[in-house]
């Protein structure tokens, strides 16, 4: 138990200085306070609810976002560990949410397809629209154009867009949302010129 309680004390006055120095970029420090943390850290994430599946992906984010941010962290206002413990956390908690909340997106486009005030005169011309979409989504960078169809042709989460993209969920709903906008004011140019 002595030995725990020193393992402990050690630890938490190095962090500080480990973290200082991966501010700075040091990936040597970032290896040590990975070595350091990491089990802890996987604690945390297992004690918000987290998949064991999910895990190591969470960590890998909360661990990018600590490299990212350590330029951030003030001694003076948290321990080392406790400023890590709150971005595993959190991270973890929105890795939850994610998971849990369907594609808003999606749901709406199938609720305004099977609305009750559509009919067979419905009047959109899709055989009109058809190539103006296709022109307007081949002109997208290839990755858009990949990240669209993946998402929306194929039902991929934001989730594991994320892991295949190797960005952040927020970026890929990001993303879907600025290409989606793209697309819509491109498609009425296109549509408005023809």
């Amino acid at each position: 138990m002595a030995c725990s309680s020193l393992a402990s004390q050690v630890r938490s006055e190095r962090l500080p200085e480990l973290l200082a120095r991966v501010s700075s970029g040091e990936m040597r420090a970032f290896a040590e306070l990975h070595a350091l943390t990491r089990a802890r850290l996987r604690r945390i994430v297992l004690a918000v609810g987290a998949a064991p599946d999910d895990v190591d992906d969470i960590l890998q984010e909360s661990f990018l976002k600590i490299w990212r941010n350590a330029t951030r962290y003030d001694s003076r206002r948290a321990p080392a560990l406790a400023w890590m413990s709150a971005i595993v956390r959190n991270t973890a908690i929105d890795h939850l949410r994610i998971r849990r909340q369907p594609t808003y997106e999606l749901d709406e486009a199938l609720l305004i397809a099977s609305a009750s005030g559509a009919s067979a005169a419905d009047d959109f011309d899709y055989a009109r629209a058809e190539p103006i979409a296709r022109a307007v989504l081949a002109r997208l960078p290839e990755d858009r154009r990949r990240l669209v169809a993946l998402a929306y042709l194929e039902g991929e989460s934001r989730a594991s867009l994320s892991r295949r993209f190797g960005v952040p969920v927020g970026t890929v709903k990001t993303w879907l949302h600025r290409t989606i906008v793209a697309v819509r004011k491109d498609c009425l140019a296109a549509a408005a010129a023809a």
